[in-house]
């Protein structure tokens, strides 16, 4: 297919309409946070037990990646995105009929499994639709959904709760997804690759790139969606905030995100790669070591900080991915990063850090990921595909 030579037009307009894809995707990946308190006073469970479910969130996201990097390229991205919105819109109609919290496990995998397909076949989509040139601001663009999401979800979750019980939330997200699905099928064309040779799988996984980017993204992911996924337990719980200023806090902290995230495309024309990556990530680790650390009082603004430089590392990290791997293999390594950095720092983290939550602290658990994030960066300086 002929490639759009600039950001204008239909092409703009098409980037736009994979913003909304990405956005209500990232929406429903976290709307568990801002309302786990509700779910841990409904089902009466401990902070580890509910945070527990971004695990098999997290644990299905990362499954769906997996078989997304395998197929996609294969099956069609078209095909696949298509898929993807449908599944994750049946399911969720069918979440308003869970009574009992482990069943809620099951429904959280699967959700995460359906929209687990999107991004692998959503960025070769991208680098396929629009020249080279312009990779960085697209992906940049594409990705400020997240951040907007990660803004939104609080405001959109609260407003909601005055219409309906937390059930209700994904019947509306439900009837988006399907109509969304229904407008994508009519508005893109299919993009295929040839089969790839056998062999990309094993050259793949002997690249060292291939896992320092993983170990890197896992502590993106955990400074990200790590920290998101409890700070509304963390702000209840143990700072004893009431949940509509905890989530009007965790919502505000998001807002300066979005900028830097449309910034970061222009950055990246302009500035090394892997330098910047490395300051993000190296401020990300000290700023999250700062939300551990600080008074009551000072929260929300250790948060809009920590929030404004970690949503940075995303757009840079997909650009790094694209330049990275090969056309082949992009779409795999793209799915092998994204399940380690979703299962163990969008799962395994929150996890961990609401079992700190339960016998010592949140505080401890936040200070000792943002040192884990500050020491993480140094693995930056061994992509050497980045030079």
């Amino acid at each position: 297919m002929e490639r759009y030579p600039n950001l204008r037009g239909k092409a703009l307009l098409f980037l736009f309409f994979l913003w909304f894809l990405w956005f209500i995707n990232f929406i429903t990946r976290i709307v568990f946070a801002p309302i786990l308190p509700l779910l841990e006073d409904e089902f009466m469970i401990n902070h580890a037990r509910a945070s527990s479910i971004f695990l098999f969130l997290s644990a299905g996201y990362g499954a769906a990646v997996i078989v997304a990097g395998f197929f996609s390229g294969k099956f069609g991205y078209k095909k696949s995105i298509v898929l993807s919105l449908g599944l994750v819109g049946l399911v969720a109609f069918l979440v308003p009929l869970v009574q009992s919290f482990y069943l809620l496990y099951l429904f959280a995998f699967v959700i995460g499994f359906s929209v687990g397909f999107y991004l692998p076949s959503a960025i070769p989509l991208i680098t396929e639709y629009y020249s080279e040139k312009n990779w960085g601001k697209a992906i940049a663009i594409h990705d400020t959904g997240a951040p907007s999401a990660i803004f939104a979800t609080p405001f959109v979750a609260l407003f909601l709760l005055h219409f309906f019980p937390w059930r209700g939330i994904f019947i509306v997200l439900a009837c988006i997804y399907l109509v969304c699905s229904i407008v994508f099928c009519f508005v893109s064309s299919e993009v295929k690759i040839s089969n790839p040779p056998k062999t990309v799988f094993s050259d793949l996984i002997k690249i060292k790139s291939l896992w320092l980017m993983a170990v890197i993204w896992v502590f993106g992911a955990g400074a990200n969606l790590g920290i998101y996924s409890i700070v509304p337990l963390y702000l209840t719980k143990e700072l004893q905030l009431n949940i509509g200023y905890a989530n009007t806090i965790l919502g505000f902290s998001r807002l300066g995100a979005i900028g830097m995230a449309i910034a970061c495309g222009f950055l990246m024309d302009r500035f090394n790669l892997r330098k910047i990556m490395f300051i993000v990530m190296i401020l990300t680790g000290v700023l999250t070591v700062f939300v551990g650390l600080v008074s009551v009082r000072y929260i929300g603004i250790a948060l809009f900080l920590q929030a404004f430089f970690v949503t940075a590392f995303f757009p840079v990290g997909l650009v790094a991915l694209a330049k990275t791997f090969n056309r082949e293999m992009r779409s795999l390594a793209t799915g092998i990063i994204l399940a380690v950095s979703i299962v163990f720092g969008g799962g395994i983290i929150p996890y961990l850090l609401g079992v700190s939550g339960d016998t010592i602290s949140f505080r401890l658990g936040i200070t000792l990921l943002g040192i884990f994030i500050a020491f993480s960066s140094m693995l930056i300086f061994n992509l050497r595909e980045l030079e």
